[in-house]
């Protein structure tokens, strides 16, 4: 008992993405091994107040914190403790010895946590500052893949302030990358959070409105018309392995926030019915496009198969990918082998095994060693 890894699980977040980082929360602390995890939980409001204490989770989902402890942890490196917060002191409440960011989106998901985790020189599950925030940036995101040359659709960036001043030349250039649909989408969000399927001009106006409420960035890429959705799960370091593809079948027009949170009514179907060269392809581009962004621990890569053509493209790679009760990343590996009980023990390997490969990096220079 004394030998067990004491586990920080942060969850919530000041997101659109908040409440299904609880859902992932949720499925992700009921498999955890009692006999080898203390867990902490950790919780970040919509404020973005981190608490701690009992029943965590349940206490962000029914938007009652008060009976919570405000905490912290600090950019400094070999502490590792969660601080409690109480009015002007500080009171160590837990050595950690690694955390999982079960953050999507904003302030969890683009390299900000990362980056105090780093500070901190603490072990967490996941890509790191550079990984996370190339793959949280869809329009950054392409721009790699592009270098690396790996098909990605047609798209361009604009400003919320560009779409704020001069909408119509906006949707001009837009509609100069494709015929319709076209798909808008706020460039640092994800689970479908904002993101519009453009038929006509006005539908493209009101959704560049939309999706610059939710960032500064947008992306419009061009659209294809009723794609097959193709999913690959993604695991390890330095010699990264990829799940048997899945594919979803959503119950909208699109996979919608609505399709994979609420109706219920989306189908999975693991493993996705494709030849077998394809399916080699698939996942060797889902390898090709994680070394690339220098990911780690993790990623779920989706993408996008033209029934017309058959053409391939990869859509977006997600760094902390959902964890749900419908999520294709703990189902892929479920289905390629490995159980999600077992695959939650490897990603905290995979996060200790990082830990001491950055351990390894020399931090002065001019002195011995």
């Amino acid at each position: 008992m004394a030998n067990k890894i004491i586990l920080g699980v942060i969850f919530g977040g000041r997101s659109g993405e908040h409440e299904v980082s609880l859902m992932s929360a949720r499925s992700i602390l009921s498999v955890l091994s009692p006999e080898k995890y203390t867990v902490v939980q950790i919780g970040i409001t919509h404020q973005g107040a981190w608490v701690t204490g009992d029943n965590v989770l349940e206490a962000l989902e029914n938007g009652h914190t008060d009976s919570l402890t405000p905490a912290i942890l600090l950019p400094e490196p070999g502490m590792n403790w969660l601080y409690a917060v109480r009015q002007t002191i500080l009171e160590p409440l837990v050595r950690l010895d690694v955390v999982f960011p079960v953050l999507h989106g904003t302030f969890g998901e683009d390299g900000t946590l990362q980056g105090l985790l780093e500070m901190a020189d603490l072990a967490y599950i996941g890509a790191g500052v550079l990984g996370s925030s190339v793959g949280m940036d869809k329009a950054l995101f392409k721009d790699v893949m592009r270098t690396y040359q790996i098909p990605v659709l047609d798209s361009f960036v604009a400003t919320r302030h560009q779409i704020q001043s001069e909408t119509e030349k906006v949707i001009a250039e837009a509609e100069t990358i494709g015929h319709y649909p076209l798909f808008v989408k706020p460039a640092n969000l994800g689970s479908s959070v904002g993101v519009t399927k453009c038929r006509n001009h006005s539908d493209m106006y009101e959704g560049l409105l939309e999706a610059a409420e939710y960032d500064r960035r947008v992306l419009i890429e061009r659209g294809l018309e009723k794609p097959r959705e193709i999913e690959v799960s993604v695991l390890g370091n330095e010699n990264p392995q990829a799940s048997l593809p899945g594919e979803v079948i959503p119950s909208d027009d699109f996979y919608t926030y609505n399709a994979k949170y609420i109706d219920g009514r989306s189908v999975l179907i693991i493993p996705a019915p494709l030849p077998t060269e394809q399916i080699l392809t698939i996942r060797s581009i889902a390898i090709r496009a994680y070394q690339a962004i220098d990911g780690a621990g993790m990623a779920r890569v989706d993408f996008l198969l033209d029934q017309a053509t058959q053409l391939i493209y990869v859509s977006e790679i997600n760094t902390i990918p959902g964890f749900t009760r419908i999520s294709m990343y703990p189902k892929l590996w479920e289905a390629s082998g490995l159980p999600y009980p077992a695959l939650i023990d490897r990603l905290i390997e995979l996060a200790f095994e990082r830990k001491a490969d950055r351990d390894h990096t020399r931090r002065q220079y001019g002195r011995d060693k």
